[in-house]
């Protein structure tokens, strides 16, 4: 079935690939971070479009993988790079999606998260100058913070902790946003900023710290699910096709858009609502344990999706209990025990 599967795809995408290339249509499109969570998803959406695809990481978070039922795609290309670095190819877009993005990735190294962020930001930027190529900033709801308004529309300017455990990455985030502006200011680069709110799925790693996966694997363990603080705070979850899709939507709009606009799903949610849904669908014998909050951690986390749906007409297809469903569906193939109780 896995071979069959691979097949129809390099087929339909060959037919696509010959068609774009026979009207001069075909792009050659760089993805950073492209192994990783958002990235090995973004790979395949550019696929089937017909497209070529540049997929480079260091994988620091990314896996090859997440890239298993595309490696052998003849339009592929996977390079190894970290783009603190700069980095020479000859593309015609670029979606610069690098960074770590959980709390305990990116707080592990936080000088490398801001440089990532950053450096990556100048390098990527300085390369869509010179190729006079538009290119695509994956920012992240966390330029917000600890929001005072809600829901967080894309004109609220974020309640931040610059010198806090999260900063790494949510100042390296709102730094990177501010040197896009600059460059499409100072040198006309063609833009695009997307906030992104948090989003789920296969391929998302299962120690990676979030609070889906994190309640996934303890519930499909029977282990307690850890609960920080009273469970009160809420966040909207997007499944991640959805994503890639309001994602691929922003980079097809016209020059004058620019962003930032929020991509997310307005469905909110407590912690306490997500635990027990999730408890429910693995038919888990879990117990909720309480911790204290992390520092800076946002109480409300909810986005205003109008501009997305006013500009791109876009907006989640997808419920968070059938996101769930195919999200703790993958992670049973990630687990040895629980592989033989998979239907096929």
């Amino acid at each position: 079935m896995y071979l069959e599967y691979k097949k129809l795809l390099i087929y339909f995408t060959g037919i696509i690939f010959i068609l774009k290339f026979s009207k001069g249509i075909m792009k050659k499109i760089l993805i950073t971070g492209g192994a990783g969570f958002l990235g090995s998803h973004l790979c395949k959406k550019l696929l089937l479009e017909g497209n070529q695809v540049l997929a480079v990481d260091n994988f620091y978070t990314g896996r090859r993988d997440n890239l298993t039922d595309l490696l052998d795609h003849p339009n592929l290309e996977v390079l190894q790079h970290d783009i603190t670095t700069p980095l020479f190819v000859e593309v015609d877009e670029i979606y610069n999606l690098a960074s770590p993005a959980s709390p305990i990735h990116y707080q592990y190294d936080p000088v490398h998260t801001t440089k990532t962020s950053v450096l990556g930001a100048i390098h990527m930027l300085g390369l869509a100058k010179r190729l006079n190529i538009k290119i695509l900033q994956a920012s992240t709801s966390e330029v917000y913070g600890d929001p005072a308004v809600h829901p967080q529309p894309e004109s609220y300017w974020g309640n931040v902790n610059p010198i806090g455990p999260r900063a790494c990455y949510d100042e390296g985030k709102r730094c990177a946003e501010t040197l896009f502006f600059d460059y499409h200011r100072q040198h006309k680069v063609q833009i695009k900023v997307m906030r992104i709110f948090n989003t789920y799925g296969p391929h998302m790693q299962a120690n990676d710290g979030r609070v889906v996966s994190n309640f996934i694997m303890q519930a499909l363990h029977d282990q307690p699910i850890t609960i920080y603080g009273n469970g009160s705070q809420t966040r909207s979850f997007c499944y991640v096709e959805d994503l890639i899709e309001g994602m691929y939507a922003l980079m097809q709009t016209s020059k004058e858009v620019t962003g930032p606009i929020n991509i997310g799903n307005p469905g909110e949610f407590s912690m306490l609502e997500l635990a027990q849904t999730i408890i429910e669908l693995t038919g888990s014998k879990s117990e909720l344990v309480f911790k204290p909050l992390p520092q800076d951690d946002p109480k409300q986390r909810k986005p205003d999706i109008r501009q997305a749906q006013e500009v791109l007409g876009w907006e989640p297809k997808i419920n968070l209990r059938e996101g769930l469903e195919k999200t703790i569906a993958y992670f049973e193939t990630q687990i040895p025990e629980h592989i033989g109780k998979i239907v096929l």
